[in-house]
């Protein structure tokens, strides 16, 4: 601060922020009789720094500084946490894996002879002819008229995630050891990759061919919104890590899995009555069990191999929260985590995907990869991993009880949301 310093009218201090971003200096305004005997012309204030019991410039830089470094040394623990993990020992854990990979996951892929084809779902014009065709089409438009327009929102983002494969098999390619260097690796990781990614590249089409005959969609904004998906990518955490990314896809499968069930048996039956999009749906996560199937397996065996890692791996993932790939969806009316707030709501009413399924999710998994029963092979960071995942899903679900509770106390009116993918009808949510 010079020594001449220079008041507003009020007599304190305009404070400007210091580095980092947020801090000020913290300085005390003078006595009033300082401060009028300091009074000059245009009823501006000029004192000397004795008239201020402030932070000097180099306790604020050092003070700074200090934070700064504390900030960084933070970040770099958690880099440091999930780059240890590509340390070549445990490397080698996903190398000597391959025979096994073989033997017990590449079994769960179907060959494309054996495998639905969207033509099998919907209308065929080759196999129906062209009045048989449209006699079928005005039939899957009939039914489709009466599912709700919530479900209709959760269809559109289901299709979406499907639609947004090329990212998938991207992320999948930049991790250590079991990525597909060259497009047509032939290690039964790169097998495994390409497999996995031409099976779920069916499920896109079919709901996206599923829509289009519908005729209940705005198909110009759905498309763009896959568009603006692709382009704006996911976010994993540790990005190259295997076994933070099998955690990840693991969730991922199951959650893919639920969602497309619930979907199948809202609109089916003894729902909206929509024989056709029911069928579709639980094919589709028919598919993403098998998917659900053979990663659970990959990370069991990662944790029968290297426990401690496993178990750290998994709740490095869980404290960062799984996401949903559509995290950055956007139907172009609302910023993109503004739209996926409020999609979670809408899912959240319509029954597809809640958080008790986000819990329950976890709790599967922690039974499945045995986490509770660990002993041998954890360090004391491990013990602390493994202490974690076995409280979070009763955190997860006394938040669950108290966002209820609250919802309930504060008596909130439901938000109507136009959505552009359903010609802007609004859907009414309560938002937390």
């Amino acid at each position: 601060m010079a020594l001449g310093a220079t008041l507003s009218r009020s007599g304190f201090p305009s404070c400007k922020p210091s580095a980092p971003a947020g801090s000020y200096f913290c300085c005390k305004p003078p006595s009033k009789a300082t401060a009028a005997a300091a009074s000059v012309g245009n009823g501006v204030l000029a004192i000397n720094r004795s008239s201020w019991r402030c932070m000097s410039t180099a306790t604020a830089s050092r003070e700074a500084m200090a934070g700064r470094r504390q900030e960084k040394k933070g970040v770099v623990d958690k880099e440091e946490e999930w780059r240890s993990y590509l340390a070549p020992e445990r490397l080698q854990v996903l190398k000597e894996m391959e025979p096994w990979v073989e033997e017990h996951v590449l079994p769960l892929l179907k060959s494309v002879e054996a495998s639905w084809q969207p033509s099998d779902l919907l209308p065929d014009p080759a196999a129906l002819g062209s009045d048989g065709f449209h006699e079928a089409c005005i039939e899957l438009r009939e039914r489709a008229a009466g599912v709700p327009d919530e479900l209709l929102v959760c269809l559109v983002a289901n299709m979406v995630t499907e639609e947004a494969l090329p990212t998938y098999p991207s992320g999948l390619n930049r991790l250590e050891v079991v990525r597909d260097a060259t497009g047509a690796d032939t290690t039964a990781w790169a097998r495994w990759i390409r497999g996995w990614s031409a099976e779920e590249n069916r499920h896109g089409d079919v709901l996206n061919r599923y829509m289009h005959l519908s005729g209940r969609f705005d198909m110009r904004e759905v498309e763009r919104t896959v568009q603006r998906l692709i382009r704006d990518g996911i976010t994993v955490h540790a990005p190259a890590s295997p076994f933070h990314g099998f955690v990840y896809v693991a969730f991922q499968e199951r959650a893919t899995a639920i969602a497309h069930g619930n979907t199948a048996r809202l609109v089916g039956a003894r729902g909206a009555g929509d024989a056709a999009l029911a069928r579709i749906c639980g094919t589709v996560a028919a598919d993403e069990k098998r998917h659900e199937a053979a990663y659970t397996r990959i990370m069991g065996r990662l944790f029968e191999a290297d426990p401690d890692a496993a178990v750290r791996a998994m709740a490095y993932m869980m404290r960062r929260r799984i996401d949903m790939p559509t995290a950055f969806i956007n139907d172009g009316r609302h910023s993109g985590g503004d739209f996926y707030a409020r999609f979670i709501a809408i899912a959240e009413k319509a029954g597809t995907y809640t958080l008790s399924d986000y819990r329950g999710i976890l709790q599967h998994l922690i039974r499945q990869w045995g986490v509770e029963e660990l002993t041998a092979g954890l360090s004391g960071e491990g013990r602390r991993a493994q202490d974690y995942l076995g409280a979070l899903p009763n955190k997860i679900q006394r938040m669950e009880e108290k966002a209820h509770d609250r919802a309930v106390k504060a008596g909130k009116k439901p938000t109507p949301i136009p959505i552009s993918w359903i010609f802007d009808r609004p859907i009414s949510v309560v938002l937390t």
